[in-house]
């Protein structure tokens, strides 16, 4: 089944879904959270000696060879360049010591960032049944990883020499679509093509998955002119904007107002509604401008961000 997103990069919010939450095998964009996940345990300038393990592994990898010596640094590129499979179970022991292990934390992860049909099972993305994800779990990773200016900076280097050898990018659009800065190509017969990408333009970031998807590069194309031409950054609410009422204890209604401006991406005419977090009730009334809760921003059923909330006027 094929599936994809775009997702806005700065909220989150998913501005175009099909079969977003469909499990699938996730090829080479596995290693997303193997670079992330590297560079919060591992030490960039340190180096690591390739064991038999890492050397053996099948399909792309670096030409390594048993006791070599290379900078992690190196192998960082060589995972998110070259999509080396030797480099992602390198960096796998030596971060965690075991392959087993670093998956153990690659899960960990997963779980913290509440990626919820999601699961790894090696650190390079090869065939397994309990290796898998979804279009709109790997954009809330790939949302999550851009915020590490190292990832950033090695996701969007087009060509490096590193490892011994001159390591070109995989992902194309790189050089064929303006703004684009990563992320992470992956193919398997069995997953088929999965893609990937991060696009800015104008100060606004736009993230694309596309999996089993024969046309990935178009279909980024023309979802990034969909998201970028009909979704902008609007601000939503001002401070002082009647946005909700409460229910008093008398019965009576007291009004409540934006405590500060709300900016999001929207379409025109879309409009946003505020639902109260708390109080749910109050016993009276407060001073008119004083802090009176919070309140979840909503477009539709998709949940924007919180706003701080100020009493307005008591019916």
């Amino acid at each position: 089944s094929k599936s994809c997103v775009l997702m806005d990069g700065e909220s989150g919010r998913i501005l175009y879904g099909k079969n977003a939450d469909l499990p699938l095998a996730n090829a080479s964009t596995t290693k997303i959270l193997t670079c992330i996940v590297a560079l919060e345990y591992g030490d960039m300038d340190g180096t690591v000696t390739i064991s038999e393990n890492a050397c053996g592994q099948p399909k792309v990898h670096l030409g390594m060879h048993k006791d070599q010596q290379f900078r992690i640094k190196d192998l960082l590129y060589g995972l998110m360049l070259h999509s080396g499979n030797d480099a992602a179970v390198a960096l796998a022991l030596c971060s965690a010591g075991s392959v087993e292990r670093f998956v153990g934390w690659m899960n960990e992860t997963a779980q913290s960032l509440a990626l919820c049909n999601t699961h790894f099972a090696n650190p390079n993305g090869l065939d397994d049944d309990e290796n898998y994800s979804t279009a709109h779990d790997l954009a809330i990773l790939t949302r999550y990883a851009l915020k590490n200016p190292e990832f950033l900076r090695i996701v969007s280097t087009r060509s490096i020499r590193a490892a011994g050898r001159c390591l070109t990018n995989h992902n194309r659009l790189l050089w064929s679509l303006k703004g684009t800065i990563g992320v992470k190509t992956g193919y398997t017969r069995a997953a088929g093509r999965i893609l990937v990408s991060a696009a800015e333009r104008c100060g606004r970031r736009l993230i694309v998955v596309t999996i089993n998807d024969g046309n990935d590069w178009r279909d980024h194309s023309a979802l990034y002119d969909y998201g970028f031409s009909l979704y902008q950054t609007r601000i939503a609410l001002r401070r002082g904007d009647a946005v909700a009422e409460l229910k008093l204890l008398d019965g009576s209604l007291a009004v409540l107002k934006a405590g500060e401006d709300f900016s999001c991406v929207l379409k025109d005419g879309e409009r946003v509604s505020v639902r109260i977090q708390y109080p749910r009730f109050a016993f009276r009334c407060g001073l008119p401008g004083t802090p009176a809760g919070v309140g979840s921003v909503w477009a539709g059923q998709t949940c924007l961000g919180t706003i701080s909330l100020i009493w307005g006027e008591c019916e």
